[in-house]
């Protein structure tokens, strides 16, 4: 048996001999969680560290990227640089996903070789995954992928799986900048137009402008350069296509002089006056307003130019429809160039309305002559006299 003072030289020996066993096992506990907790702040530490670096490396390549040489730029792109940017897209962290798609951006919008080298590495699937936030910030880049594309073997279709769904941002720059995109997709072959047709964004394009005040609603469509585009659509077999194409037509004419002059300037109106003459009902409609809307607002020399193209006889045409309507259409278009010919005739000096001429012949033979549009003095419009002859009454 061991003598008292062997046991007090050994209680002197441990190190916490003031300390029970309870209290050993809860300091034991505390320092298992402090050493967990340690542990899980070093990790973060290394995160945030691990994202610092994917900084750096962006920030060490994008820097001659973007104000390099052009030769510096090839190097870079043929060697490591898009695909690494490319990869980077697929970060957790939203800030490096940022970083990458600004230099990928940069670097397709440097010339068409780069754009093309950018997109044969594959961009278009892992922009698509992207957080939507991102995804808005991109749509300059795909602006950029789409800018003077004209290969036919051009990947459209992951362009419009991307664009669809920034259509609905609420950013007005970038669903301006969708719209910029879209028209580049659309200036091309007849295929690439119809590839976007069938995507389904015209609707919501047309949502967009109706959303919009009218003049701006015109203007943003002739920036995006799309006259050119419904100048090809009016040809379309389809009649819906064609009807919504004159729609689109009629809300341009109704803008201001130089809007007018640009669907003139796109030989727009001679197609125009041939749907007016020879389209389905729905389709003449529309057709009808975009030339009344034209006369309306347009210059006289603007007005001229759409009688040289002979839009009085199908305008008189339509005065024999059922859909009043329409007829109310007509009527103020041809009042608007019978109102140019009063105004030639007191500057001329003669007195002839010269425009009173083409009306009686266009409408003069029809089998109901008796329908006469006559203008009421008191109202300054166009009325319908059962009685009298088609051209009397057009003194303005």
């Amino acid at each position: 048996m061991a003598s008292p003072g062997k046991d007090n030289y050994r209680m002197k020996s441990y190190k916490n001999k003031a300390l029970n066993p309870q209290e050993m096992r809860r300091r034991r506990e505390e320092e298992g969680i402090q050493l967990r907790k340690q542990k899980r702040e070093e990790q973060v530490i290394f995160n945030i560290e691990m994202t610092g670096r994917s900084y750096t490396a962006i920030v060490s390549i994008e820097l001659p990227v973007v104000s390099g040489k052009t030769v510096v730029v090839v190097v870079l792109l043929y060697a490591v640089s898009v695909p690494i940017f490319i990869e980077l897209l697929n970060s957790e962290y939203e800030d490096v996903q940022e970083q990458a798609v600004w230099a990928l951006g940069n670097i397709a919008g440097d010339n068409a070789e780069c754009r093309d080298y950018v997109l044969n590495c594959g961009i278009l699937p892992s922009l698509q995954q992207t957080h939507h936030r991102i995804l808005q910030r991109s749509v300059t880049v795909i602006e950029s992928l789409n800018t003077g594309i004209s290969c036919p073997d051009h990947p459209v279709s992951p362009c419009l799986n991307v664009l669809s769904r920034l259509l609905f941002s609420s950013d007005p720059d970038v669903l301006a900048d969708a719209c910029w995109a879209l028209s580049y997709l659309s200036d091309g072959p007849n295929e690439k137009i119809q590839t976007v047709i069938d995507s389904g964004v015209c609707r919501r394009l047309v949502e967009l402008l109706i959303s919009l005040a009218p003049l701006l609603s015109s203007q943003v469509i002739l920036n995006c350069s799309a006259l050119p585009c419904l100048l090809h659509l009016l040809s379309s077999p389809k009649e819906s296509i064609k009807k919504e194409a004159c729609w689109t037509v009629s809300n341009i004419t109704a803008g201001n002089r130089a809007q007018i002059q640009n669907v003139i300037d796109a030989n727009i109106f001679p197609v125009l006056i041939e749907i007016l003459q020879k389209a389905e009902f729905r389709t003449r409609k529309e057709a009808a307003w975009a030339i009344t809307n034209a006369t309306s607002g347009g210059t006289p020399s603007q007005i001229k130019y759409l009688v040289s193209l002979n839009a009085i006889k199908p305008m008189c045409d339509l005065l024999t429809v059922m859909d009043s309507k329409i007829v109310q259409v007509s009527l103020n278009g041809l009042e608007n160039i019978l109102r140019l010919g009063e105004q030639e005739a007191k500057q001329n000096g003669t007195g002839i309305n010269p425009y009173c001429a083409l009306i009686e012949e266009a409408y003069g033979n029809e089998e109901d002559a008796s329908l006469a549009p006559q203008v009421d003095q008191n109202q300054g419009q166009f009325v319908f006299q059962q009685q009298e002859g088609p051209m009397e009454g057009f003194q303005l």
